[in-house]
């Protein structure tokens, strides 16, 4: 088995943990779908669909139609079935889910924004068979001819020292809208609604050389990984988040250990 192609997120599991790289990308093991997925997912579409409205019809009211029109087509997908436990709990998080939507507006006045991409399916091969595939949120032109990317984001804002994983995907993304367009983003941006909060970093010529170096040696060490099966588990405070903790090795000998 060779790697084929790898995406952002991907990528940024390799480099955080090896061994959750193999648990997602190669042996693909299920996730247990939450209601923070289900409301990520939903907000992304309804988001999405806020700018195919003129700027004027971009309102509070209009968002959260289209997040009711995005849940009435989604939670009968079969990873959403059963997923709460009464109508009154999917009407709780409904409310809930509003009222983070709302916390949009905080961060970013719709009707002055007119994106040039919104979830943008992205192929980009590299020299050396390297092929990076991804979905952007969204690509905006500044009003001084600058380009922007834009990720959402439906969960807590976490200190910005700790949204580094989330930029680096983002470099990636910029990278590959270099290749494509041959233009460099200005900044990448990640919209936290819940908070809410706005990160930002600029971006220039030097990072994106040096991102595209980072993932030619990634891609080069996944695959030494692939052929040696050696994907080594790299403890974190991210592990208290890991879906797969209960049969990662560097968990079970820790608490074989301590039982």
């Amino acid at each position: 088995m060779a790697l084929e192609t790898l995406s952002p997120s991907r990528a940024g599991d390799f480099k955080a943990c090896p061994q959750l790289f193999q648990f997602r990308a190669i042996e693909r093991l299920p996730e247990p779908v939450t209601i923070y997925q289900a409301r990520g997912t939903t907000a992304h579409l309804a988001l999405q669909r806020l700018y195919e409205l003129t700027p004027e019809q971009r309102t509070p009211e209009a968002l959260y139609d289209l997040f009711r029109g995005a849940w009435g087509e989604l939670r009968g997908a079969e990873e959403f079935v059963g997923l709460f436990a009464s109508l009154d709990d999917e009407r709780v998080w409904g409310l809930q889910s509003l009222e983070l939507l709302a916390n949009y507006f905080r961060l970013e006045t719709p009707d002055e924004v007119q994106p040039l991409e919104r979830e943008l399916d992205m192929l980009e091969p590299f020299e050396g068979d390297i092929v990076i595939r991804g979905i952007l949120d969204r690509m905006d032109r500044r009003p001084d001819g600058r380009l922007v990317i834009t990720d959402y984001k439906t969960g807590k804002a976490p200190p910005e020292t700790y949204a580094l994983p989330a930029f680096f995907a983002l470099k990636i993304y910029a990278l590959l809208i270099r290749r494509r367009f041959n233009e460099t983003p200005a900044e990448v941006r990640l919209l936290y609604l819940n908070g809410p909060t706005m990160y930002r970093i600029p971006i220039e010529d030097s990072q994106l050389d040096a991102m595209e170096r980072q993932l030619r040696a990634l891609w080069k060490a996944i695959d030494r990984a692939i052929e040696q099966n050696n994907f080594p588990p790299r403890p974190s405070r991210l592990c208290d988040y890991c879906s797969f903790r209960d049969r990662c090795p560097a968990w079970s000998t820790q608490e074989a250990l301590a039982g």
